[in-house]
């Protein structure tokens, strides 16, 4: 992160937290409001990714299908799932520069969920996000890749990670 500009990291860690704090108040507007246009979604373990293998858990490949998760989420599913309650924790390990106001980043993340109908915590996922992000002034995803380090999870995973 050495050469980073402190403004532009700081609009970086904005962006992270805006994201994780809508996906913990599963607040699926908001989480699409921090993704530009085009932006992507992916969500694939680490074994697959290392394989170059394109099977993943959620594959958003274009804003509409960002939109598209979105209405899964809040009109589609609402009662087609258990809920369960997310909490990220997450830890900004990389920053390189990419091309004008474009940056590749990396996060690591740990999430916790807790089902309602036993309120027992348990660990969803772990991993690495691997990020380009347009920063003009706010920071916006371009594309977030949720990078798992297992390729097995406790349960269905009903939100983005």
């Amino acid at each position: 992160m050495n050469g980073i500009d402190s403004t532009v990291r700081d609009a970086i860690e904005r962006l992270n937290l805006t994201y994780i704090r809508a996906l913990d108040r599963r607040d699926m507007p908001g989480w699409l409001a921090t993704f530009d246009t085009p932006g992507s979604y992916v969500c694939i373990a680490k074994e697959n990714e290392d394989r170059g293998l394109p099977i993943g858990y959620m594959l958003d490949d274009c804003y509409e299908r960002l939109q598209d998760r979105v209405t899964q989420v809040t009109k589609i599913q609402p009662d087609a799932v258990e809920h369960y309650q997310p909490r990220h924790f997450t830890q900004l390990v990389d920053i390189q520069l990419l091309g004008p106001a474009t940056y590749r980043v990396e996060t690591h993340f740990t999430v916790n969920y807790t089902p309602a109908d036993t309120g027992r915590t348990g660990v969803l996922a772990t991993g690495t996000y691997v990020d380009e992000v347009v920063v003009n002034g706010e920071a916006r995803f371009r594309s977030r890749r949720a990078v798992l380090d297992t390729n097995v999870l406790p349960r269905y995973v009903a939100y983005p990670i």
